[in-house]
């Protein structure tokens, strides 16, 4: 897949999912560590905003190099969360806790396809 393909795909994912921060921040809030020393709902919709704004970013060609360098970023950072989902989701069904786990290897190659779209980017 195209550079350019990749970056709308994941400007799309970017967007949506940033938007639910706002829509329906709770689920949000609630996998953030209680480790981290801030209030969730504002990490939710800082996180949001990030994502809205990045997702924007990789849309235009001129900024779409440094936002695809900060999706990395991104997908890095929100990495414990993820982690923190599969801690929390413990006593939960089988099929969420199935879907708690299955999330922490695709990370990677959303953190994969940020720095194809960096390195395609001018």
């Amino acid at each position: 897949m195209s550079p350019d393909r990749l970056a709308r795909l994941m400007a799309g994912m970017l967007i949506t999912i940033g938007t639910l921060h706002f829509v329906a921040p709770k689920p949000f809030d609630d996998i953030i560590p209680e480790e981290i020393p801030a209030d969730p709902r504002t990490l939710t919709y800082a996180s949001g905003a990030a994502e809205i704004g990045i997702g924007a970013g990789l849309l235009a060609p001129r900024t779409r190099r440094f936002s695809a360098a900060l999706a990395a970023a991104l997908f890095i950072a929100v990495y414990p969360a993820n982690i923190n989902m599969v801690r929390l989701w413990k006593d939960k069904p089988l099929a969420m806790r199935a879907a708690a786990i299955g999330r922490l290897p695709l990370q990677f190659p959303m953190i994969w396809a940020a720095i194809k779209v960096f390195r395609g980017s001018r």
